[in-house]
Order: C-alpha cells, then structure tokens, then sequence
C-alpha cells in the first residue's frame, strides 16, 4: 500500500514552475515517492533518520540529508514543495514536525500529506486487520497512540501560515479485482482512516 500512497501524493504535486525549484520529501524511507515525481522538473531531496533507506533513496535520484523530521536540516524558505507520507503518525511531536514542514516552505509553496486519522476506526483497519494479512504492514509497526488527530493537524498548519484541505483516500475496489497489483487511491467522504491533505503557504 505504501507505493499505491506514493503514487496518489505525487498526483497532488504540479508540474515545477520555476527553475531550481526544490521538493522536500519528509520521512523519504527508501525514496518510494521519486519514481512518480521524476519529470516534473523538482530538486528531490529527502530527509530520513535511517542511513540504510537513504542509500536506497540516492539510488532513486534523491539528494539525500540525514535528519529527524522534527529538527530538519534545512535553510527557511527552501522549498516549493514539501511531502509529507506516511510519517506524522509515527511522530511524537506532531506540532513540531508541522512548524517544520511549513518553515521549509517558501511563500506559495505546497505541503502535501497523507497519514492514519486518531479514530477507533482507524485502529480496527490499520492495526487490527491490516497487520494480519498477508502481504500488509508488520505487526507493531503502528502505534494508535501517535495516529494523527485532524483538528490538530489543520490548526497546527494554520498557526505556521497554511490552510490545509483534508480528504479520505482508500484502495480502489475496482483495481484491486482487474488491475491487482496495480490499485490506485480514490477519495471517499470520510478521513476516519486514511486521509490526504494539501494546502499552500500564505
């Protein structure tokens, strides 16, 4: 699922329109996002903890820069779009690793989410069930304690100057009986579970 999620955050990003311009991939892992925005005339650098997922990042064309999400090693204003997938719910200071998401933004730049909402629902299909099947994320990979609280999310955003629109996103059904393993992500109205967000630096 983490590659599907991939492929739906680089929708949300344009086309770069400016030379030099930068993306900023928060918690880039082993750079799963780079293959989907290649082309699309950005910078890739992305910011991880892990030296092993960032060699593997590098491989994809990613400038790699080791650092806590929470403390980024980056310059104010240096990016024009900054990706934040699947971290905040690993996060145990969700406050300071937006304040930093949206300090690396330049004005008008665009964060782009997507993470696992604080509900009990979420609990039952990203814990419960998704940790049993075969194929889906390690068992004790989540902690429900650190899923993302959306209220807090889209106010903390707006403290530091962005106005963060929220959605749901789920696998799509269809794809995932005719085009397995190829599914991509559809929205749905509720972001009890999964959601995505985007919003731009005033």
């Amino acid at each position: 699922m983490l590659h599907w999620l991939a492929e739906a955050r680089a929708a949300l990003v344009p086309r770069a329109d400016r030379p030099g311009a930068v993306l900023v991939d928060l918690g880039c892992g082993a750079g799963l996002l780079a293959p989907h925005v290649a082309g699309k005339g950005y910078h890739h650098v992305g910011v991880d903890l892990t030296a092993s997922a960032l060699r593997q990042a590098r491989e994809h064309g990613v400038t790699a820069v080791r650092g806590d999400v929470a403390h980024v090693p980056l310059a104010d204003g240096c990016a024009d779009v900054v990706a934040a997938g699947e971290i905040l719910e690993h996060v145990t200071d969700l406050p300071a690793v937006v304040a930093q998401a949206c300090r690396l933004l330049r004005p008008g730049g665009l964060l782009v989410i997507d993470t696992i909402a604080a509900t009990a629902l979420a609990r039952v299909v990203a814990v419960t069930l998704a940790e049993r099947l075969p194929g889906g994320p390690p068992p004790g990979i989540h902690d429900p304690a650190l899923f993302v609280d959306r209220s807090e999310l889209v106010r903390e955003c707006a403290r530091h100057g962005v106005d963060l629109q929220i959605w749901g996103v789920r696998p799509s059904l269809v794809d995932a009986v005719r085009s397995w393993p190829r599914v991509r992500m559809v929205r749905v109205p509720t972001t009890a579970v999964l959601f995505q967000g985007a919003g731009r630096r005033r």
